[in-house]
């Protein structure tokens, strides 16, 4: 049975998500014996090339000036930041914490376009995201027992993500999607000496090269899914598939480190998935009464 637009967009967003996540569950195995420098070089050098050739075969390469334009230049600032507090901190707690406490980016994008585009939310989606905050402290849970310092990295991630994700929606229309990624892939890359100095990074075997192509190609295939997602379904039913990676996070968590989640981790995950698919909600709402609004015919004057 054929799928419809809606089902192979939710099945491309949770692919992208499954890619995604693979990777981050590959990186923190391999932040065990590399530097986390030398890993962002090495994969970022695969993933940029190929990205780039994907760019040039579908004509979206553009100017090295498009690449300096205001937007697109805030934007590669925001993955950059975004990627090295994330990795920093995945390296040091385990995977489904780090991606429970990154379920928060859709509230903090909603929350930064509230502040800084004026976009309008209501009381209803400001309650929602100060409880899924309340969640993402309980996962955090500062002062007690089990606290690590390295999860501070991950809850500025959210906020360096939302910078980006805001950043992403000023960018013109007319620069295509791919010249964009292959911009921000490069300057991701290019960070990587800035974090580890390059003499102390390490000799690689066939174990690792092999493990480094695997990540470069996960993160090609959560990116070309997610544009394919974007480009066939619906939004406000595709959206709340991207939670299907706090799933796959406590199965790649556990299959291959170990980790058992604990109640604190569990019940904040839940609070905030809950309060990011209640704003989507709200948003969806909002945005159908406006769609009504605007093509209601007015009552007639007797």
């Amino acid at each position: 049975m054929a799928l419809s637009p809606n089902q192979r967009g939710a099945f491309f967003m949770a692919l992208a998500m499954a890619g995604f996540t693979i990777n981050d569950a590959v990186v923190k195995y391999l932040s065990k014996d590399m530097p986390m420098g030398e890993i962002i070089f090495l994969r970022g050098v695969v993933a940029t090339t190929l990205i780039f050739i994907l760019a040039h075969r579908a004509g979206a390469l553009r100017p090295l000036r498009v690449a300096g334009s205001r937007w697109v230049a805030l934007r590669a600032v925001g993955e950059v930041t975004s990627t090295l507090t994330f990795l920093i901190g995945l390296a040091h707690i385990p995977l489904a914490n780090a991606t429970a406490i990154m379920q928060a980016l859709p509230l903090a994008v909603t929350m930064g376009a509230a502040l800084f585009l004026a976009e309008p939310v209501g009381w209803r989606r400001w309650t929602a995201i100060l409880i899924g905050f309340a969640g993402v402290m309980l996962i955090v849970r500062p002062g007690l027992e089990g606290f690590s310092p390295y999860a501070l990295f991950i809850v500025s991630t959210v906020f360096f993500a939302a910078l980006r994700d805001l950043a992403t929606r000023k960018i013109d229309t007319s620069i295509p999607t791919l010249f964009v990624s292959v911009v921000t892939a490069v300057v991701v890359t290019i960070s990587g000496p800035f974090l580890d100095r390059p003499t102390t990074w390490v000799a690689l075997d066939w174990g690792k090269v092999v493990l480094i192509l695997v990540t470069a190609g996960l993160i090609l295939c959560g990116y070309l899914s997610i544009i394919l997602a974007m480009r066939v379904g619906e939004i406000s039913f595709i959206a709340p598939f991207r939670y299907t990676s706090f799933l796959f996070a406590l199965v790649f968590g556990y299959l291959v480190f170990g980790d058992l989640p604990d109640m604190f981790m569990i019940v904040g995950g839940a609070i905030v998935i809950g309060s990011g698919l209640y704003t989507l909600y709200r948003e969806h709402v909002r945005v159908d009464a406006r769609e009504i609004a605007a093509t209601s015919t007015p009552p007639q004057a007797p």
